[in-house]
């Protein structure tokens, strides 16, 4: 049986911070995810328009073992600035990978995009996500807020507004997996028009509403609901960080990321399109010492799964409202 962390945030696995910096007139913000100590990282991607900074040097063939950080952050392009901003702060502190007599902090970044949801993108010469970046890192702590915060500011999905989740389990074995999501996709998180979550057989408690799946399912459960029916190219995007306190290798944590992208699927309803960048990166701080054997791997990607779609749920479940939003958040809808 699964059951959640202290927090039921990604921050219970030990040795991660997470720090979220907006701007509400422009309905965007950022999220860092600071790793107390180098940890192991991969990425794996599954959308067709993704956006990102320092992806290759994950891969488990390349050189570089650990990142510092990560960053996840709205604004498109325009917010892959947002890791110069973490990269800043972190070389400050002294953190970093040593070049010689250099520190160099590793800060991969990946970006969705939140430019057509009600917010003043006139900014002026320079997207205010460096700064941004920079403002995340330094408030980055074990508690943090989801919901309408950081990277999941400006969030929409089909019909709803999105916003930043995060969840956590623990297994019996000792390990502990944590998810992290800011939830943007083309796709819905509801069931057709309905206000149950498609994560609904994942759900720990009623951690969002707990309504379960509907009885019997609606009709249009398997009507295909997206964000902009028209011309949605590079519209969406939930990106995502999945994490264990288990030691892992670099290409264990790639299998990791996969098993995530699970969750996308159980949460998100059509995932993984051409116009979606979604991406899903690992990390395993290995605080806990337990290695994972072959046959526990399975219950691990199991459990980065169901941790995934919860994180999903929650994020579009604890979003706030704000002046000239597209569309409803969840709370004000009603019925079905």
């Amino acid at each position: 049986m699964f059951r959640t962390g202290p927090r039921n945030l990604i921050t219970d696995v030990s040795g991660l911070r997470v720090g979220n910096a907006a701007d509400a007139r422009i309905k965007s913000g950022v999220t860092a995810v600071l790793c107390d100590e180098p940890a192991v990282a991969a990425v794996q991607v599954l959308g067709g328009a993704p956006g990102t900074r320092e992806t290759d040097l994950l891969e488990p063939h390349n050189t570089v073992e650990t990142v510092n950080a990560l960053v996840l952050a709205g604004g498109s392009a325009f917010g892959l600035d947002a890791a110069a901003g973490a990269q800043a702060w972190l070389r400050e502190q002294g953190i970093g990978f040593a070049v010689q007599d250099q520190i160099v902090p590793i800060v991969p970044a990946a970006i969705l995009f939140d430019l057509a949801n009600g917010g003043d993108k006139n900014w002026g010469r320079y997207p205010p996500y460096r700064e941004l970046g920079y403002e995340a890192a330094g408030v980055a702590a074990a508690d943090f807020e989801i919901g309408t915060q950081g990277a999941g500011s400006g969030a929409l999905t089909a019909g709803l507004k999105g916003g930043l989740g995060s969840a956590s389990t623990a297994l019996d074995n000792g390990v502990t997996v944590g998810a992290l999501v800011a939830v943007n996709p083309l796709g819905s998180v509801t069931v057709g028009r309905s206000r149950h979550f498609w994560a609904a057989p994942f759900e720990i408690g009623d951690e969002f509403g707990g309504l379960g799946l509907p009885v019997p399912m609606p009709h249009d459960a398997r009507e295909i609901r997206l964000k902009f029916s028209e011309k949605p190219q590079g519209a969406s995007t939930t990106i995502a960080v999945i994490a264990t306190d288990a030691v892992l290798t670099k290409a264990s944590a790639k299998r990791l990321a996969i098993a995530a992208h699970d969750g996308f699927t159980r949460a998100i309803w059509p995932s993984h399109t051409p116009f979606d960048g979604d991406l899903v990166f690992a990390l395993a701080t290995g605080a806990s010492g337990i290695e994972v054997s072959p046959e526990q791997a399975i219950t691990l990607g199991a459990a980065a799964g169901a941790t995934m779609a919860r994180a999903i749920a929650r994020g579009v479940f604890a979003a706030t409202g704000a002046q000239n939003d597209p569309f409803p958040n969840w709370r004000m809808t009603t019925g079905g």
